[in-house]
C-alpha cells in the first residue's frame, strides 16, 4: 500500500506531542513533592524516557508487536528493529514501520514515568533504573501485545483506542503495588507534606493536556475524520472532568486550581480507551463521572492511609478502569463500527471488562512481585538520613 504523506506528517507530529508528556509528568509530579525532591521527580521521568527508548528499540517493540506467541507476547522477529523500516509495516499500512514503532515508543515511556508516583521521595535512583527496565519488559510489553499486538484481549474483542488499559490501568495499579512494597514516606500521616510549587504542576498539566491530542487523535494512525472525532472527545472529557472535580471538591473546601487540573487529567485518562469509539456527547458524561469518581478514590486512598504519594492509582488506575468500562458502554457504531452496551451489544461490555480486570490483576501482582524481589536483593529505598536530606542532594548532588 502507498504511504500517505498526510498521515505520515500527522503521526510524526503526534509522536512529538506524546513525547512532551513524559517530562510533563515530571513537572506535574515535581510540583507536588517537597522542595528537596523536585529534581529527583523530574529526573525519574527523563531517565524513564531514555531507558525505555533504548529498551523499546532493542527488544520492547518486538515483544509488544512481534508475531503472536500464545496470545500473551510477541516473538523476537523485530529484535533490534529487524524488518522495521521506512516502508509500510503490518500495523501501519499508510505510514512507515519505523514511525509506527516510535509512536508506540513514546507511549511506553510516559507509562513508566506515571508509575513514579508510587515511589516519590524515597526511591534509590540505582534501584529505579533496574525496576524501570524490568517493569517495561515484563509488564508493559505483554499488556501492549494483549491489546494492540494481536494478543488474547484483541482476539476477545476488547477495545482500547489509545491506552486506557495498556497505559493507565497498568501504571495506576503498578504504582499502588510498589508503594505497598517500598512503604510510606517518613513522617507520612504525622506531618504535612504540602506541594512545593503548584504553578509547576499546572504547567505540567497543561503540557499533558496538549500532548494528549497526539496521544488520542494520533491513535487513529491517519489524518482523517476519526482523528478529528478523537480530538474533540479528548478535549470535551478533559473539561468535563476538571469542572466536575472542581465542583465536588468545592463542597468540602475551596475551588482549587490543583483540583481542577487533576480532574482534567482524570477526564483525559477516562476518555483515552474510548476516544475513537464514542460520541462527543458521551465524552461529557465519561469525563464528568471520572472527575467525581477519581476524587472519591483519592479520598478513599487518604482514609486508608496508603502513601501512593501523588494519586496515580486514584486518577490513572481507577480513571482508566472507568474509561475501559465506559468504552464498552458508550461505544457507538456510527463512530468506528463498534456498538456498545447502550446500543445492545452486551458482549462488547463483557470484552472490555474482562480486558480491564485482567490488566489490573496482572499489573498489580507482577509489579508487587518484581518490587519485592528488588527490595529483598539490592533494596528499593534510600536510607533514613538520605530521605531526610532529600533525594535531590542525596541521589543527584543538586539543589533546586
Amino acid at each position: 500500500m502507498t504511504l500517505d504523506s498526510g498521515a505520515t506528517a500527522w503521526i510524526l507530529a503526534s509522536t512529538a506531542l506524546v513525547m512532551i508528556m513524559t517530562p510533563a509528568v515530571g513537572l506535574f509530579y515535581g510540583g507536588l513533592v517537597r522542595k528537596k525532591n523536585v529534581i529527583s521527580m523530574i529526573m525519574l521521568s527523563f531517565i524513564a524516557f531514555a531507558l525505555v527508548s533504548i529498551q523499546w528499540v532493542l527488544v520492547g517493540y518486538s515483544l509488544a508487536f512481534g508475531p503472536d506467541i500464545g496470545g500473551f507476547i510477541g516473538n523476537l522477529d523485530f529484535l533490534g528493529l529487524n524488518g522495521v523500516g521506512m516502508d509500510a509495516g503490518s500495523y501501519s499500512p499508510v505510514i512507515p514501520g519505523l514511525l509506527y514503532m516510535v509512536f508506540q515508543l513514546v507511549f511506553a515511556t510516559v507509562t513508566m514515568a506515571i508509575v513514579t508516583s508510587g515511589i516519590a521521595e524515597r526511591i534509590k535512583f540505582s534501584s529505579f533504573l533496574i525496576f524501570a527496565l524490568l517493569w517495561t519488559t515484563i509488564v508493559y510489553d505483554p499488556l501492549a501485545h494483549w491489546v494492540w499486538g494481536g494478543g488474547w484481549a484483541a482476539q476477545f474483542g476488547s477495545l482500547d483506542f489509545a491506552g486506557g488499559t495498556v497505559v493507565h490501568i497498568s501504571s495506576g495499579f503498578a504504582a499502588l503495588a510498589i508503594a505497598f512494597v517500598i512503604g510510606k514516606r517518613a513522617g507520612f500521616g504525622e506531618h504535612t507534606m504540602e506541594p512545593n510549587n503548584i504553578p509547576m504542576t499546572i504547567l505540567g498539566a497543561a503540557l499533558l493536556w496538549f500532548g494528549w491530542f497526539g496521544f488520542n487523535a494520533g491513535s487513529a494512525i491517519a489524518a482523517n475524520g476519526l482523528a478529528a472525532s478523537a480530538f474533540v472527545t479528548t478535549n470535551t472529557a478533559a473539561t468535563a472532568g476538571g469542572i466536575a472535580w472542581l465542583l465536588v471538591s468545592w463542597i468540602y473546601g475551596k475551588p482549587s486550581s490543583l483540583g481542577f487540573v487533576t480532574g482534567a487529567i482524570a477526564g483525559l485518562v477516562a476518555i483515552t480507551p474510548g476516544a475513537g469509539f464514542v460520541t462527543p456527547m458521551a465524552s461529557i458524561l465519561i469525563g464528568a463521572i471520572a472527575g467525581i469518581f477519581c476524587y472519591g478514590m483519592m479520598l478513599f486512598r487518604i482514609r486508608k492511609g496508603w502513601d501512593e504519594s501523588l494519586d496515580c492509582w486514584a486518577v490513572h488506575g481507577m480513571g482508566g478502569l472507568w474509561g475501559a468500562l465506559a468504552t464498552g458502554i458508550f461505544a457507538a457504531a456510527a463512530i468506528n463500527g463498534f456498538p456498545g452496551l447502550i446500543e445492545g451489544n452486551v458482549q462488547q461490555f463483557i470484552a472490555n471488562a474482562t480486558g480491564a480486570f485482567a490488566a489490573l490483576i496482572y499489573a498489580f501482582v507482577v509489579t508487587f512481585i518484581l518490587a519485592t524481589v528488588i527490595d529483598k536483593t539490592i533494596g528499593l529505598r534510600v536510607t533514613e538520613e538520605e530521605e531526610y536530606v532529600g533525594l535531590d542532594i542525596s541521589q543527584h548532588g543538586e539543589r533546586t
